[in-house]
């Protein structure tokens, strides 16, 4: 399931860089909000997948923050 997800995540990533190269290229104003539609579709897409996915439960600390193991008070 997991894998599936990230396999997902791997292709709106890429997609999104796709769009965001052809939008640092030439293009009528039909084709560059075609693009900048399509590129806030899957950046909305990549943060809904993210959110369903499972992070390590080390991972889910605040940057700056201690855990129990690294000393830090009950």
């Amino acid at each position: 399931m997991v894998d599936r997800q990230l396999e997902q995540l791997r292709a709106h990533r890429n997609n999104i860089q796709r769009y965001r190269w052809l939008l640092s290229t030439q293009l009528t104003e039909l084709e560059r909000n075609f693009i900048e539609r399509r590129l806030s579709e899957e950046s909305s897409a990549t943060e809904n997948l993210a959110t369903g996915i499972p992070l390590p439960v080390h991972e889910w600390q605040l940057p700056g923050t201690a855990s129990r193991s690294e000393g830090a008070s009950p």
